[in-house]
């Protein structure tokens, strides 16, 4: 779907639905010059209660012979406090929520005025939001009154400033259009896409967005030493698969940084041996978010022209509980050399990682070295479903990282690493134990990571265990896979360009 930009003013657009936006104590839509309409659509207002909070929403119809027909004014809530971006992200959000429930497949939008200052930022915003906004999981829907209408189309009025905003709309499209396909393979169902399956998607995605590909498939991982993550594979009839994928642009310095980005892809992870309960089951082909992410981030780098060498490193694998699994109490040898007792094999996203940024961090000589996973369960009573944790030991990286989530509408906390806490994992027969007890489980699996990457790499772990995956819709989302960590990697790595 193509976000355009047009000079001409809301009422003039041909459109299906076209939305305003009011802050609360507005006594009128911002923005709106024509006279006749603002004051229309302010009396509505009136009549109807709305205050311009963030849950408020007002439709309204013409009865007369105008170009557009159907009109919602959305709410803001309040204009001071907060983020002016966030806040149009998610209005945009619910204009296209609001236009899919209504049937309509053409959207206008009527940006409130902004100081020139911020207006790219705020365009683009608001160009994210109505293309997350936008989207559905239903390809699997054959029944038409179950299948929602989709929008073809999203038309900003840019008031006479079209072609000055593209390249804003350009990017929060890119944006938007990654985090949407992070969402795709994240709400695929886990048999149909295998580890295999996902290798087979990058491969596709790199021919596509200009990457370089290699695929390490069982015996080229045996060799290479990364038996910790092919022992949480043992139990699967799927073989593991590593992927590695590298933008090089035609031009770059000696000095420019190298970025690796590590994401865990485990396509579903039944808890291994120590089996999950089925209710905690249901949703576990989420359990590849990390590597949703990192795949969809690498789909921007050509078009966002990253003058820079970005690597992306998927581990592929299903935790399963066949014959061969891999069992508590085994000790296994990893590609650092270190070995690691099995505590719980349903601790196996740090298994898999493990071999992961050791082999980058030898292999790949990373100025940023960042992984993604949905790692613990500790990490969501920490921090809730809304919220990511990060831990680094690079203060630089971690406010990169806490500024890029800001600017793109994701929740980032950072949580320590203590090394005291080192402890709980150094126990049993073998130099490293991947469970470290009940306490501060968030804190021991980021320190287990640690242990594989030298102290001289700049490297940040981000665990997205409680954004990735939304058990039930919301006003601003859909159930299902979310995207988290897509734009907060997108932000980040155009910071580094611009730097």
């Amino acid at each position: 779907m193509r976000v355009g930009l047009s000079g001409k003013h809301l009422g003039q657009l041909d459109v299906d639905l076209a939305v305003c936006f009011a802050h609360e104590g507005d006594p009128a839509p911002r923005a709106i010059p024509d006279a006749r309409l603002r004051a229309a659509l302010g009396a509505a207002m009136v009549a109807d209660g709305f205050k311009g909070r963030r849950s408020d929403i007002l439709l309204w119809n013409l009865t007369d012979d105008s170009r557009t027909r159907r009109y919602a004014v959305i709410g803001l809530g309040p204009e001071s406090g907060g983020s002016r971006f966030e806040s149009i992200r998610l209005g945009c959000i619910r204009a296209a929520r609001t236009a899919s429930s209504h049937s309509a497949r053409r959207l206008g939008l009527c940006l409130p005025e902004t100081p020139s200052s911020v207006r790219t930022e705020f365009t683009r915003a608001a160009a994210e939001g109505a293309l997350l906004g936008a989207y559905q999981f239903d390809r699997y829907l054959h029944d038409p009154a179950r299948r929602p209408v989709r929008l073809q189309s999203i038309t900003i009025a840019a008031n006479g400033d079209g072609t000055a905003m593209r390249p804003a709309v350009d990017r929060g499209v890119a944006t938007a259009r990654a985090t949407c396909f992070a969402r795709d393979l994240v709400n695929e169902a886990p048999s149909r896409l295998d580890p295999s399956a996902l290798a087979r998607v990058a491969a596709k995605v790199a021919r596509e967005f200009g990457l370089n590909c290699r695929i390490l498939a069982p015996e080229k991982l045996e060799k290479l030493g990364m038996h910790a993550l092919l022992a949480v594979a043992r139990g699967s009839r799927s073989p593991a698969q590593v992927v590695h994928l590298k933008h090089r642009p035609a031009r770059h310095r000696a000095k420019d940084p190298r970025v690796v980005l590590v994401g865990k892809g485990v396509t579903f992870d039944s808890g291994g041996l120590n089996l999950k309960p089925g209710a905690s089951m249901l949703h576990m082909k989420g359990d590849m978010s990390g590597a949703a992410a990192v795949l969809a981030t690498m789909t921007t780098l050509r078009d966002l022209r990253y003058p820079f060498e970005v690597h992306g490193v998927l581990g592929l694998v299903e935790n399963m509980t066949g014959g061969a699994a891999y069992k508590p109490g085994d000790i296994l040898d990893t590609y650092a050399g270190k070995t690691v007792e099995v505590g719980d094999t349903d601790a196996e996203g740090r298994l898999v990682l493990c071999d992961l940024l050791a082999w980058a961090a030898d292999q790949l000589a990373p100025t940023y070295l960042v992984d993604i996973a949905t790692l613990t369960g500790a990490v969501v009573v920490a921090l809730g479903t809304r919220a990511s944790g990060l831990f680094s030991r690079s203060d630089a990286l971690r406010d990169q990282l806490l500024a890029a989530a800001a600017a793109g509408g994701e929740k980032l906390w950072p949580l320590p690493l203590y090394d005291e806490y080192l402890e709980l994992l150094q126990k049993g027969p073998a130099d490293l134990c991947n469970v470290g007890g009940r306490w501060g489980g968030a804190i021991t699996a980021a320190l287990f990571l640690g242990e594989f990457v030298p102290r001289n790499v700049a490297w940040a772990h981000l665990d997205i265990a409680g954004p990735a995956f939304s058990e039930k819709e919301s006003p601003d989302s859909t159930a299902g896979g979310t995207g988290a960590g897509v734009a907060t990697l997108v932000r980040w790595l155009e910071e580094l360009a611009s730097s």
